[in-house]
């Protein structure tokens, strides 16, 4: 008897000393979250750095100090999870891109975008599968299969869009911003797409019908995320705007709309399709239909939450993947041979510099053949700093890295330590040196922005989207396909089929604007719905908009 309750009180005071250590843990990491946020804010107007860049380092630099007081044991409080960062971090990060993103610019740029980040991404897996191919070999990596190859192309083919937003500035290159963002989302889904399409073949089977196989599984994906977003976010515009949920309490309406969100990116995983696709267009949807179905105070509240909670995860990325990468356990099974990981990872970063260049230049001149005037083209200036800004790589990278080539966060082989070790190093370089160089690259390829060709946009307000300040529309057109315009009735209709091909942006816009308007907006709300806020003098005259 006496040795049960020894025994129950020694589990006692070990889950009690377990417990404190993530007590521990967690306050460090809160204040560290803290100190980037303040640090960030003090650096603010700094023309090399931006908070991404100072999490990461902040990263590194605790980790060197829990290193030193570990006695070389352990350089993190948290173990970098794969499931942390896909299923609580990436979600509310990509659903605000979609919530806050301005439809307008992003479909006006629908067609560029969609060529940089997907076919753009293709183009990079297959140039950095066969590089790898062929070169590992000979530096003797280790025993990498088929599908390891073709695995690390789609790893390194991810571009980190957090990142590179963060180096660019919307109201200053507003075409490149516009470009870079639609690019860098599309891109982030499409290499998780193609790395779970990777995954879902028998690689030791190839036939012929493999590549059509292949295609096919990628554009279901494609096609079922995006679709099951629309969907999701239609459903929460249709139950807002019929049962007026604000009516009672706000709160509710607020709650509604981010476990719906999250809902759709979890069903999404559920159902083996790409999340992040599918949270953006949920977000996408929200924002045109849902979000003006809410209440004025709804509506502030959760532009400002969503936008804080993607700020924050943002943060606790960049943070966590700098302390992780000085875990000791991962670079024991590489020291005996440093000159190997020094190695592969110089190759990587120069097959995604080669691979960036061989889809941003080629598919740049494609998309200047459909524009008829000279202002309308992407120059070559603008091409360089679009293939420099998307070679940054982050935690989507280090995510796939470590689904790959470990096993619960830890390997035991030679190849694997090598890749991860490798995937981080690339992932610290790329985002210091690329992200640092980024500012000053653009001031000089574009030194006089304000006057630059780019700049001939409009600026409005566009009330569909809930933007946390006035929105600056970029097009590829001049001023004079400006957004007034396309919403107007002043633009040339296409009299055939050749007017129809050079204008098919504006005359998409306009077909689907008459089709909203008739359809959609009756059924699932949107702007022109106006929900009385309760006690407002609206619903004491009982006037209410449907």
């Amino acid at each position: 008897m006496g040795f049960e309750i020894s025994t129950v009180v020694s589990k006692l005071q070990t889950l009690s000393t377990s417990d404190h250590a993530s007590v521990v843990s967690m306050n460090l990491f809160v204040a560290l979250l803290c100190g980037c946020i303040v640090l960030g804010h003090l650096l603010e107007e700094n023309r090399w750095m931006n908070e991404s860049i100072t999490a990461l380092l902040i990263g590194v630099c605790t980790g060197i100090v829990i290193l030193l007081f570990s006695g070389g044991k352990s350089s993190h409080i948290l173990v970098f999870s794969e499931d942390l960062f896909f299923i609580y971090l990436l979600p509310p990060i990509i659903f605000n891109a979609g919530f806050q993103v301005k439809k307008k610019q992003f479909f006006v740029n629908f067609m560029t975008i969609m060529l940089f980040g997907a076919i753009g991404t293709l183009i990079s897996c297959t140039i950095i599968t066969l590089g790898a191919t062929q070169i590992f070999k000979r530096l003797d990596v280790g025993p990498l299969e088929l599908g390891d190859f073709l695995a690390i192309g789609a790893i390194f083919a991810a571009t980190d869009s957090v990142c590179t937003l963060q180096v660019l500035n919307q109201d200053e290159t507003p075409l490149l911003y516009s470009l870079v963002f639609g690019e860098g989302v599309v891109n982030d889904a499409t290499s998780v797409v193609l790395f779970n399409a990777i995954q879902s073949f028998d690689l030791n089977q190839i036939d012929p019908s493999i590549a059509g196989h292949f295609l096919g599984n990628f554009l279901y994906l494609f096609i079922a995320s995006t679709m099951l977003g629309v969907l999701t976010g239609l459903l929460s515009a249709y139950i807002i705007k019929k049962l007026y949920i604000g009516r009672h309490s706000t709160d509710r309406e607020v709650a509604l709309m981010m476990l719906m969100a999250y809902l759709s990116y979890m069903l999404a995983e559920l159902s083996y399709l790409s999340g992040i696709l599918t949270v953006f267009f949920c977000g996408i949807v929200m924002s045109h239909y849902t979000w003006h179905n809410v209440t004025e105070s709804s509506r502030i509240t959760t532009k400002h939450s969503f936008a804080t909670l993607s700020f924050v995860a943002e943060i606790f990325i960049f943070l966590y993947v700098g302390m992780d990468a000085l875990d000791i356990e991962k670079w024991k099974f590489v020291s005996d041979s440093p000159g190997t990981s020094v190695a592969t990872s110089s190759v990587l970063l120069g097959l995604i510099l080669l691979g960036r260049a061989a889809f941003v230049f080629p598919l740049s001149f494609l998309s200047n053949l459909a524009k008829k005037s000279p202002n309308e083209k992407i120059s070559f200036r603008q091409q360089v700093i679009i293939w420099w800004a998307g070679l940054m790589r982050g935690a989507v990278s280090i995510a796939l890295a470590y689904n790959q080539f470990t096993m619960s966060g830890h390997t035991s082989l030679r190849s694997n330590a090598i890749m991860i070790t490798s995937t981080i190093t690339v992932v610290l370089f790329s985002t210091v040196v690329f992200g640092l160089l980024t500012k000053p690259l653009i001031r000089l390829l574009l030194p006089h922005t304000p006057h630059h060709k780019e700049s001939s946009i409009t600026i409005i307000t566009d009330p569909s989207t809930p933007s946390l300040k006035s929105v600056t529309i970029p097009l590829l057109g001049s001023a004079q396909e400006s957004e007034v315009d396309i919403d107007g009735h002043d633009i040339h209709r296409p009299s055939s089929i050749r007017a129809l091909l050079t204008t098919p942006t504006h005359t998409v816009h306009r077909l689907w604007r008459k089709f909203d308007d008739a359809f959609m907006r009756p059924v699932f709300g949107g702007r022109g719905f106006v929900p009385v806020e309760p006690g407002s003098p609206t619903e004491r005259n009982g006037h209410q908009w449907r």
